[in-house]
């Protein structure tokens, strides 16, 4: 197993993506924490992960809170006694509110999709010195790369923040074997917070212009994730890996 003795934290992981991303670790042999803020379906995630034999926990984190992403790596320090993978999976979707030049939902964007970012590379990666190295894997979009229709204008620029702490972090903390690398995915499944995202006539659009002409599922992400956050990768860090059925390559 690839990721065993291995303790994880993933953000957002109630649903989607986090969640997919937790299971697949736990099969791997980590203990997994869990964290969102929609605690029953967290809860039910940790719980299912538990029931296939899998070491999982649920810990509520509203990762715009600086206060909370503290108390939370603490927790996990004093509980597991250290920290080797953070992935920095939380985010919402720019097509939520369907006004493209919303300032209020530009700051939630950039609170929820940059924001956690930067607290979860701060917090996890001082955890992280004190036991000799670890992965931070952050969830970036091709948003980040390309202009779209369609959604908000801060959303690329919330995505585009989270590539450059990747590089950035990745320069910064080599020297303290701590590794930061990025996933930018492309179409894929509905965020739960997406709304003109999950209009079938706008997807089905999206996906004309897929080369593979589909969209991707989650553990398809989940996968390139694992890689990243496991040993297999031990010599990449500062990369964004696209999973985006060669959208961003036409």
């Amino acid at each position: 197993m690839r990721l065993t003795r291995k303790t994880a934290v993933i953000t957002g992981a109630a649903n989607g993506m986090g969640r997919a991303t937790a299971a697949v670790f736990a099969r791997e042999g980590a203990t997994v924490i869990l964290t969102d803020v929609d605690d029953d379906s967290g809860r039910r995630a940790a719980e299912d992960i538990q029931a296939s034999g899998g070491d999982a926990d649920y810990v509520r984190l509203d990762v715009t809170d600086e206060d909370a992403w503290c108390t939370t790596v603490d927790s996990v320090l004093a509980r597991y006694g250290k920290l080797d993978i953070l992935v920095n999976n939380a985010g919402i979707s720019g097509t939520f509110n369907p006004d493209p030049t919303d300032t209020g939902f530009y700051d939630q964007l950039m609170a929820v999709n940059a924001r956690s970012v930067f607290l979860g590379i701060k917090y996890g990666s001082a955890a992280m010195k004190h036991s000799g190295g670890g992965s931070i894997v952050n969830l970036s979009s091709i948003s980040a790369s390309i202009g779209q229709f369609g959604v908000h204008i801060g959303y690329g620029a919330s995505k585009a923040a989270v590539k450059s702490m990747t590089v950035t972090g990745a320069v910064q903390l080599a020297g303290d074997g701590i590794r930061v690398n990025a996933v930018a995915p492309g179409m894929l499944p509905p965020m739960q917070t997406s709304r003109g995202s999950a209009d079938p006539v706008w997807r089905a659009k999206q996906i004309d212009g897929v080369p593979m002409k589909r969209a991707g599922e989650v553990r398809e992400v989940a996968d390139v994730v694992l890689f990243l956050a496991s040993d297999e990768s031990s010599y990449v860090t500062g990369v964004e890996i696209l999973v985006d059925g060669g959208l961003t390559a036409v």
